[in-house]
């Protein structure tokens, strides 16, 4: 079975827009990101501007990516929550469902058990609207909003020939 591509309408990024910005007042958060498995950040909040999102998005991507290589050696199917310390930052990640990534960044402003307890209601709640998206896209087949959909073989055979 094919893996539906997932398209964010307006109104989703809106909903999971709008949960990010509750869980950074919620869990008193610097920065809350949503990125996906292959490292694309698909939704940001919090005061963190200037931080590289970009770079921070993939390298979350890649993080979870080594974990899980790390939990498959352990013999466990993956690591779905992770925490960092730091000196001054610390990360709270968690996997949301099978394609997300959600991380919140936040200092001594807040605590590890606050931070988690939000995650786990936000989590849900994104979790709810990250499956209405794909059952959206399952049900619009693979080849729903890609610009080559109407695109046939009879068209790529005229476009080569002589």
């Amino acid at each position: 079975m094919f893996e539906a591509q997932l398209v964010l309408m307006d109104e989703d990024f809106r909903r999971m827009s709008a949960v990010c910005e509750r869980l950074v007042r919620d869990a008193n958060a610097k920065g809350v990101y949503i990125v996906d498995k292959n490292g694309q950040l698909v939704c940001e909040s919090g005061e963190m501007q200037n931080v590289d999102s970009t770079s921070l998005a993939s390298l979350t991507a890649g993080c979870i990516a080594a974990t899980g290589g790390l939990a498959k050696i352990v013999g466990e199917e993956e690591f779905p929550t992770h925490f960092h310390q730091g000196a001054r930052d610390n990360l709270h990640i968690t996997l949301l469902g099978d394609r997300m990534i959600l991380m919140v960044v936040f200092d001594e402003r807040s605590s590890l058990g606050l931070v988690r307890l939000r995650v786990k209601k936000a989590g849900a709640e994104l979790g709810r609207i990250l499956e209405e998206v794909k059952k959206k896209a399952e049900q619009e087949g693979p080849a729903a909003g890609s610009p080559f959909a109407e695109i046939t073989d009879d068209d790529i055979d005229n476009l080569f020939s002589d």
